[in-house]
């Protein structure tokens, strides 16, 4: 992990205040512990903070989260920089856009989607563009890998990226119209391309065929997957038949085993 400082002095505010709304939203998370452990809302409220402040956490604005939580400065600090989900530094006023650059996203075309911030808002991350308005960075996995290459913007994810796409995603947020967050090629959450098909066989282990299968309408995020009868058959295997007895239809060898107690004569 790179060292991460906060922004220098000339870039900081002199203070920092909670809306009165996000105050009693941020006192109330503090009741979610016991006491004596108010520190463990510390990430919650510095989010929060970083929402209120245009996307990033200032000085002040750790100074005034220790406070609340009785934590000395350093300790708040020490969270600010160890997670990246924290920008210590002014970013995008309309869109700071986060590449992930893990492997899957790599193979797919991630690389080009930097090549896409590099020229159209800095060469370098975490730089201003020239208006102000956009700023990016690379990132470690976001978890959408099935659906590479993606990019977060604030808290949502854009899927299934082009070098074509991401100008258009840019395009978007500086009209102040962004495209809808998920898949930009109308992927229904981690569905294959092109719509669901099945594999068959024909019978020989080396036919398969790819069917399409019939066109049924997306379900929306909010409606639940409806239950077939077929989900209330219990279904269980056939019960075998008894093992037959193995001394019966398999003798020993050497024939009909000898009466211990009168070696001459057979087992009774």
């Amino acid at each position: 992990m790179s060292v991460r400082r906060l922004a220098p002095k000339e870039v900081q505010p002199a203070s920092f205040e909670f809306t009165p709304e996000n105050l009693a939203w941020a006192k109330e998370q503090i009741t979610h512990y016991p006491p004596g452990r108010q520190a463990s809302a510390v990430i919650a409220i510095l989010w929060r903070a970083q929402e209120q402040q245009a996307g990033w956490v200032s000085e002040a604005a750790i100074r005034v989260v220790a406070d609340m939580l009785e934590m000395p400065y350093i300790r708040v600090l020490e969270v600010a920089t160890f997670y990246t989900q924290f920008q210590l530094q002014p970013v995008g006023k309309k869109a700071h856009i986060q590449v992930c650059g893990t492997t899957p996203c790599m193979l797919r075309g991630a690389g080009d989607l930097i090549d896409v911030c590099q020229h159209r808002i800095h060469h370098d991350p975490f730089h201003l563009s020239a208006d102000g308005d956009f700023s990016w960075e690379e990132v470690e996995c976001l978890g959408a890998c099935v659906n590479a290459p993606m990019a977060m913007i604030w808290s949502d994810t854009y899927e299934d990226l082009t070098k074509e796409s991401m100008n258009k995603l840019i395009d978007g947020f500086a009209a102040g119209t962004p495209p809808k967050p998920g898949s930009q090629i109308g992927r229904q959450f981690a569905a294959p391309e092109g719509g669901a098909r099945v594999m068959t066989s024909g019978g020989a282990a080396t036919y398969t065929k790819v069917l399409d299968m019939p066109k049924e309408p997306a379900l929306a995020d909010a409606e639940p997957k409806k239950q077939t009868e077929s989900a209330n058959v219990q279904e269980r295997p056939a019960p075998k038949p008894p093992a037959a007895d193995a001394t019966k239809t398999n003798p020993p060898k050497g024939g009909t085993p000898k009466d211990p107690k009168n070696p001459k004569e057979p087992k009774k």
